[in-house]
Parts: C-alpha cells; sequence; structure tokens
C-alpha cells in the first residue's frame, strides 16, 4: 500500500496517542495561544474525555481557543449535535477555556468564515474518518469538496443519504491552515475506508493536506487484528501531507 498522505501510527490506544499527540503540540505551540479544531463521533468522545484528563496540569485550558471542523444542522442540546459533545466531553471536564466557538446553521457559513478567517494557521485540527471515506462533513460527491478559492466555511449534504442532518464545515482550504491534522480512526467498520485510502482511492480524507497530517489508526482499522495489540506507535509510513 502506499500510504495516505502523511505519517501513520498504528497505536493500541487511539484516544491516549490523541491526547498525548495534543499535549506535546501545545507545549510547542509557536504563539501564546493555541488553536483547537474538533470533531465528533464516538472516538472524538474518547479523545477528548482522555485529554481533559491526560491535558490537567499540562494545559493552560486559558490560552485554548477551541473552534468546530463541522456540526450538523441540529438544536446546540441535540445529541447529534457535535458542540454538545465537546462541551460535555472537554470544556465541562476541563473548566473555562480560553474561547470555544460552536458553529451557528441559524447564522450561517458565512458568520463563520468570519471568525476563522482571521487565523493565518491553526495549531492543531482534528478529524475523524467515515466508513464512506468521509472526514469533517466533506462527502464523497459533495459540492463541498469544490468550494470555491478563498471560502473557508460552506454547507454540506451527503448526496448520498447516507449520513443525516445538513452541515456546515469547514472546507480543504481552511484545513490546510492546519499546522498539524490528526486522523483518528478507530473500530473494524473503518477499516474498508482506511484501506481504500492507503491504497490511493480518492476520498475525501485523502485530499486533507496541512503543514503535517498524522493518522492515529488502532490495529483493528489497520487490519492488523493477529497478535497482541503494540504500547504504541508501532509503524509509521509516508511523509507530511
Amino acid at each position: 500500500m502506499s500510504g495516505p498522505p502523511g505519517t501513520v501510527d498504528v497505536v493500541s490506544d487511539v484516544a491516549a496517542a490523541f491526547a498525548a499527540t495534543v499535549v506535546t503540540s501545545y507545549a510547542a505551540r509557536p504563539g501564546p495561544r493555541f488553536t483547537l479544531v474538533l470533531s465528533g463521533g464516538p472516538t472524538a468522545r474518547r479523545c477528548y474525555e482522555r485529554l481533559a484528563q491526560v491535558g490537567s496540569g499540562r494545559v493552560d485550558w486559558s490560552l485554548v481557543d477551541i473552534y468546530m471542523g463541522d456540526e450538523r444542522c441540529v438544536a446546540p442540546d441535540d445529541p447529534d449535535a457535535n458542540q454538545r459533545l465537546v462541551r460535555e466531553s472537554l470544556i465541562e471536564r476541563v473548566g473555562a477555556v480560553g474561547s470555544f466557538h460552536p458553529m451557528s446553521c441559524d447564522e450561517g457559513p458565512e458568520a463563520y468564515e468570519r471568525l476563522v478567517g482571521p487565523l493565518a494557521t491553526l495549531d492543531v485540527v482534528h478529524l475523524g474518518l467515515g466508513p464512506d471515506g468521509h472526514t469533517a462533513s466533506l462527502f464523497p460527491r459533495s459540492s463541498a469538496l469544490d468550494a470555491p478559492p478563498g471560502r473557508l466555511v460552506v454547507g454540506s449534504t451527503d448526496p448520498d443519504d447516507r449520513n443525516p442532518h445538513a452541515r456546515m464545515t469547514l472546507t480543504l482550504e481552511a484545513l490546510a491552515r492546519a499546522l498539524l491534522v490528526v486522523f483518528t480512526v478507530s473500530g473494524q467498520s473503518k477499516h474498508e475506508a482506511f484501506a481504500a485510502i492507503s491504497a490511493g482511492a480518492d476520498l475525501p480524507a485523502a485530499r486533507v493536506r496541512a503543514r503535517q497530517v498524522v493518522w492515529l489508526v488502532d490495529r483493528e482499522a489497520a487490519g492488523q487484528t493477529g497478535g497482541a495489540a503494540d504500547p504504541g506507535p508501532a509503524s509509521r509510513a509516508g511523509g507530511d501531507g
């Protein structure tokens, strides 16, 4: 396999590896503040819960500005809302953060673009991988993949109706502002998509570029289900995206 764009780490605990990566990036941040762009889904919840634990005493959360990579067009307290997940799994556990900027479909993509537009760089962007190869709310065959140059936030829907709700999402151009993009990929259900991207398939997640792209993949998603799990990173492939 040619490998996805970036570095692949096969790990036994994706959430622990994610938390360690964010804490390390925070310590090495180039400026006084730290911009963290977050996601949604079960893997993300585990990652943020672990980050809240690991970051205690190592991250000054008053210096952290949290943005969203995408959002479903639902009420803020809806169980499907990514912002609710971020509040429950991270913000409510660490106390006040420097700032939190949830997306609002009612306000529209233009309003959120005015927030992220002045950010020349994003310290860490966290992304997941859907079984169909989508990431953020950039779905296969979606017009969001071909956003006009300069557009950082757009509305999005899944043309194949596999993922419910209308959405808002950062564009590929916005994601490219990241100093580090961290993909977390966990479980057998993600193996087919990860294998396809590793083989060079033109899926949305494979189009993500940044100064550095790291894939944290557990053994099930990587197709390495035989033998004992490794205690940490087990393999690396490719270079920075």
